[in-house]
Order: structure tokens, then sequence, then C-alpha cells
């Protein structure tokens, strides 16, 4: 057997232990199961947090995205150091109101602060859409990153399939403690890859990073720079953007939030957090070095690993596989674990008020497995490539962002209903424009430049906004009272 195939099984079979056995010693109550009973301390928290964004995201996308579009793959780097500088002064509120409350989920924290129940099942409803894009990513990305490390010897579904069946069979058993034990260990390993690949391949290709830079500048003049339509500028800031806002709102981080045990804890991190962002350095010149290696190749999202492949050794590859495989089942266990919690506390158990947290616990486990095999539709139905699947998680998750505002503001003017509709303005504008087709693509062409380049997601952010805006106004006039000034203020 391929020594590439026996390191990738080999992986598979320590994370599947690894994952099961953290439960030893614990009762898998719904607190130890969904926020490991709020008791994770500073290194735990900083591998959750920081997990969640090195993902294979990291490891295909943003190479493929240096290979495919030079210059406007530079937003990867610049949103994730702005946003775990956000999360200083944002997460400790979040921390404090989930600790007083004993919240398990990101949509309980919405259905608390507003009041409504019925609101939750709309949070939870956007929640749910931006995650199955960013599911669906960690499985394309599976996929891919084992069909080429093997030679083909273990195919793309496979895979999908070993590695769905892995992740559902540790979440199911031990919550969040196994993406907690897992998250260490795949963080340094991909640290590890990724510093070789970036330092490795651009010394193979063109004998050092700044030959290799000369090369492409030569090759391709102007690669290297933002272009003036399309992926430009105005691309670029507002994708920034859009990222930095939507970071935390993943229903997944912001549960995550609610598993540490002290809110320094976020703040401390907060200032560790960004020197991460130096991994996805190496990322990029991987990416760099394998358009020199391999130019034109029709998929960039295997551009890293094919010129891996083509230049080193099957043994090699297999610790790259594995390395790869972490990436795609540590955030794919927080991601399931965030879905099954949502559905069944705060959709299906909508309507089973009289349950109790026992039986919403087991159903919540009983989802795992059902929502594993509907992501693997949705990736093999999407075919959209893996930072196409993130920016539409992006956009969903982030129209979440006024009413969060909002609701930490000390005296909330917002109601429920206006919440409801500048969410479902927001979300109905990103999926007329990502599925709208040429017709929708043909509107957008004839709006000034400026806004013909805006990432769709501002967009509907904007509009969102104004929407959530108006309605409350509106409602506040109706009922006699100042539009934005909250009834504790009315003297």
């Amino acid at each position: 057997m391929n020594i590439a195939v026996l390191i990738l099984f080999a992986v598979w079979l320590f994370v599947l232990g690894l994952g099961l056995l953290a439960r030893r010693g614990r009762v898998m109550n719904l607190e130890q199961w969904t926020v490991g009973r709020r008791g994770f301390g500073g290194v735990l928290i900083f591998f959750l947090l920081a997990g969640e964004i090195y993902t294979t995201f990291t490891f295909l996308g943003a190479s493929g995205w240096a290979y495919g579009y030079g210059g406007a793959s530079y937003y990867i780097i610049a949103y994730g150091a702005l946003a775990y500088g956000l999360g200083y002064w944002l997460l400790p509120p979040i921390w404090r109101y989930a600790q007083e409350r004993k919240l398990y989920s990101q949509t309980d924290f919405f259905v608390a602060k507003y009041d409504s129940r019925a609101l939750g099942v709309g949070i939870a409803l956007v929640g749910i859409l931006a995650m199955f894009p960013y599911l669906a990513l960690q499985l394309e990305g599976l996929g891919l990153i084992v069909e080429v490390t093997t030679g083909g010897r273990i195919g793309a579904l496979p895979a999908v399939l070993l590695g769905t069946f892995a992740l559902t069979l540790y979440v199911m058993v031990s919550g969040i403690r196994a993406a907690a034990w897992t998250a260490a260990i795949k963080d340094i390993s991909l640290l590890m890859v990724v510093v070789f690949l970036g330092l490795y391949l651009p010394f193979h290709a063109s004998g050092g990073v700044g030959p290799m830079f000369h090369e492409i500048a030569h090759r391709m003049p102007g690669f290297l720079k933002l272009p003036h339509t399309g992926k430009n500028a105005i691309w670029f800031s507002s994708t920034v953007l859009l990222s930095v806002l939507g970071f935390y709102l993943w229903p997944h981080t912001f549960g995550s939030v609610y598993a540490a045990r002290d809110a320094n804890l976020f703040r401390k991190n907060a200032i560790a957090l960004p020197l991460y962002q130096l991994i996805l350095l190496f990322v990029f010149l991987g990416g760099f070095a394998a358009l020199v290696l391999l130019p034109g190749l029709p998929d960039h999202d295997l551009a890293l690993l094919a010129a891996a492949a083509q230049s080193l050794p099957a043994w090699v590859l297999g610790l790259i596989g594995g390395a790869g495989l972490l990436a795609a089942l540590v955030p794919g266990s927080m991601l399931l674990l965030a879905i099954a919690t949502q559905l069944a506390r705060n959709l299906i158990g909508f309507g089973l008020a009289g349950w109790d947290e026992e039986k919403l616990n087991l159903l919540a486990r009983a989802l795992v497995p059902l929502i594993a095999l509907s992501a693997i539709a949705f990736e093999w139905l999407s075919g959209k490539g893996i930072v196409v699947l993130l920016l539409l998680g992006y956009g969903f998750v982030t129209q979440l962002l006024p009413a969060l505002l909002a609701s930490l503001l000390p005296r909330n003017p917002v109601p429920a209903f206006a919440v409801w509709a500048g969410a479902g303005t927001g979300v109905g504008i990103v999926v007329l424009l990502y599925f709208g087709g040429s017709h929708v693509h043909q509107l957008l062409a004839r709006l000034p430049l400026p806004w013909r380049d805006l990432n769709y997601g501002i967009l509907a952010l904007t509009l969102n906004t104004l929407v959530l805006l108006a309605v409350t106004v509106a409602m506040r006039l109706g009922s006699g009272r100042p539009p934005l000034l909250p009834d504790a203020e009315i003297s």
C-alpha cells in the first residue's frame, strides 16, 4: 500500500480515537456537550478561536486565490488581524451575558436579548444557512486533499464519506471537547506543513522568494496588483469589511465563546491572535510558487497540493494530507455541533416547549448524522469554489450584525419585528445576488462603478440596516413613542 495512504489512515484513526477519548470521565449532558461546562482555559480557547479560521480554506482556498487572482488574495491576510482586534471589545460582553443566563447557542442570545422565541427561529435559519456552505467547504477540501496526496488511490467521495463518519461519531460522543482536544494538534501540524511548503516550493520553483516574484512579474505584469475592475480596490475593501464584521457572527464561533471560564481570556488572546495571520504568508508563497511550477491549472484550489505532489516524495505528501485532514475535521466538528444545537433547541425545539434539557440533548446528538449527510449533498450539488463558499456564508451571517450591535446598547430601542424585517431583507438580497443568474448580473453591470464591484454582502448589510431603522422608527411612531429613544429614557 502507498505510504501516503498509510499515513492518512493513521491520522484518521488518531483523530477518531482522540475525539472519542475526549469525553472520558464526564457525563455528556447538554451543557457539557455544547459548551464544555463553561470551564475552558486560555489555551483551549486560543486554539478554538484560532482553529475556526485555519481550515481547508487556509490550506487550499487562500493558496488557490494567490494562484488564480494574485493581488486580490491579500484580503485574506487583512481581515483576520482586524477581526481579532475587534474581539477584544466584542466578546467579553457577549460572554458575560451568556454566563448570567446559561445560554447554549447563538440563537439563545438573541432570543434572550429580544425576548422573542419567534425571532429565534429566524436567527437560527440565518445561522444554519451560513454554516452549511462553510461545512460543505470543509468536506470539499477534505476530498481534494486526500485524492491529490494519495495520487488518486483514495477518491474524493470515499475520503469525504470516511472523514464525515469520523466527524459524526466523535461529535455525537464528545461534543465540543472533541473539537478542543484536536484543535491544538491540528494547528501545530498545519503550521509545520504550511511553513515548510511556503519556504521549500519557492526555492524549488525559482531559487528563492525574491526570484519567484520577479519571474511572476515578468510573466504576468500587474498580476500581483489589484485590477481596475472586478476584484479591485472597492471589492477588496468591502470584502475585508464584510469578513471583519461577520467574523464572530458565525454561530459555531459565537457559541465557542460560551465555553470560556473568564472574560479576560478573550482580551489576552486578542493581543496574540493577530500574529497568527503570519501563517498565511507561507500559504501565499506556496500558491505563487505553484503558479511558476504549474501554470494553467483549471482548478485553482488544487494549486498548492499539485505543486507539492510534483515536487515531493510520497511520505511527505502523506504528512501534508494528514495536516489537511485535520484542517477539515476540527472546524467541521464545531460546525456540526452548532447546527445540531440550533436545530434542536431553536427550530425543532420551538414546537416542543415541554421538552427538558436531557431530551433536547439527545435530539441534538441524533441530528448530527442527518446534518452530516445533508452537508455532503450540499457540497456535491453546489459546484462552487472554496473561497466563493466562504464568502457566501459571510454574506448570510453578517446580516445578524445590526441586531447584535443594537442588543449590546445599554437600552435597546429596536423591536424584534424590526430585526426580522432587516435580517430577512439582507438574506433575501444575498440569495438573489449570489443565485440570481445572468439577468441579475446584467442589472448590476449597469450600476455606477463603485457599486458594481462592491461585495454583495455589504450591499445586503446596508439595506438590512436601513430597513431595520425604518421599521423601528415606524413602529415607535405608531405607538406614540420617540423614534429611537429607549423606553426607559422616556420621561
